[in-house]
């Protein structure tokens, strides 16, 4: 049996019989609404970039979904969570983006409807590998992709889908090692100015990687038994090996939290080890100087003072002061304080 060709549009075809994905839509609705749709057999992928109410709309006229799930699509910040109903599931998940402009990795938030046979993700576009799995599967030429992600149901699609997704935050975390790296041969190298600034920023980009990782691990967790309604496979041994990635996360998560802070222990105790040093050397010079300033003093006094009138009372003066300054020394190296 021959393959049904894959369509790309803005959203169902019009006039399409009612399935439990959902009515088609009018030709002018296409051009208003920024959804596309992936088809291979009974299953369809839904995706729609950067929603808005005519989007939300649209999903609460077509599909039978609850109308608090179609607000949290539109909410910036919404708590990672699994909400199960008779017919579908809602999702949603926060996966990491680093910003280069602020320096720091920021949340992005996918939410996503599986149903029997339809798939439909909402994000903002910033996630590369799911706007780059979808085009892939659109490409006319990438059959063999298509028949693999679609042929086990939605449920296995959306695996493919946040599996991507989790792959993408190892990049990242690449990224924060080796700018941890960076800032660790700085300080070595003596190069301290700067590195204050440079720990800060690393130290906030990872509580910030590790409050989006923190709630994901509950949710993709429990994901496998409520999805197995939706795919033709057993997917338990899928899910695991994605969870151990997650967790290698964290784990890789809560090493450069300690590196970091031991970078900055490190800083600070070579810090205060320059000032230190710094402070020894003035508090040596000062203190050399002290008994100089005090024969300078005297003898600049407008009262009569042995070799005063002296014709080398200059070269007398001057070799005091060296007398003074030679003691002192060999007292400090004696000390070893010099």
């Amino acid at each position: 049996m021959a393959m049904p060709k894959m369509r790309r549009m803005a959203v169902l075809k019009a006039g399409r019989e009612r399935t439990k994905a959902g009515p088609g839509v009018e030709k002018e609705a296409q051009e208003e609404l920024h959804l596309e749709s992936v088809n291979w057999g009974e299953l369809t992928w839904v995706n729609i970039e950067a929603p808005t109410e005519q989007e939300t709309e649209y999903l609460a006229k077509n599909f039978p979904f609850h109308p608090l799930d179609l607000d949290d699509c539109l909410s910036r910040i919404q708590r990672p969570k699994i909400d199960e109903y008779k017919d579908y599931l809602f999702l949603v998940f926060h996966f990491p983006v680093f910003s280069n402009e602020a320096r720091v990795t920021t949340l992005s938030q996918v939410s996503v409807f599986v149903g029997e046979n339809y798939l439909i993700t909402l994000h903002k576009g910033e996630l590369k590998p799911l706007v780059k799995l979808f085009k892939e599967c659109q490409n006319e030429e990438n059959e063999e992709i298509r028949q693999e992600h679609f042929s086990q149901g939605s449920g296995y699609l959306l695996y493919r889908v946040v599996d991507r997704l989790v792959d993408y935050c190892i990049p990242i975390l690449n990224k924060i090692g080796g700018n941890i790296e960076d800032v660790e041969d700085n300080i070595f190298s003596g190069g301290m100015r700067g590195t204050v600034r440079e720990i800060s920023m690393l130290r906030r980009d990872v509580i910030s990687f590790r409050r989006i990782i923190w709630p994901m691990r509950a949710v993709i967790g429990s994901l496998e038994p409520k999805i197995r309604r939706f795919t033709k496979m057993d997917m338990v041994v899928y899910f695991g090996d994605m969870i151990d990635h997650v967790d290698k996360i964290w784990d890789t998560l809560d090493e450069h939290k300690e590196i970091i802070e031991g970078l900055n222990d490190t800083h600070d105790s070579l810090a205060s080890n320059r000032t230190n040093e710094v402070m020894r050397t003035l508090t040596i010079i000062a203190t050399i100087l002290l008994p100089i300033t005090v024969v300078a003093s005297i003898y600049g006094m407008n009262i009569p003072l042995p070799f005063q009138n002296s014709g080398y009372s200059f070269l007398i003066v001057l070799l005091i002061m060296l007398i003074i300054i030679s003691g002192m020394l060999y007292f400090f190296r004696r000390k070893r304080l010099i």
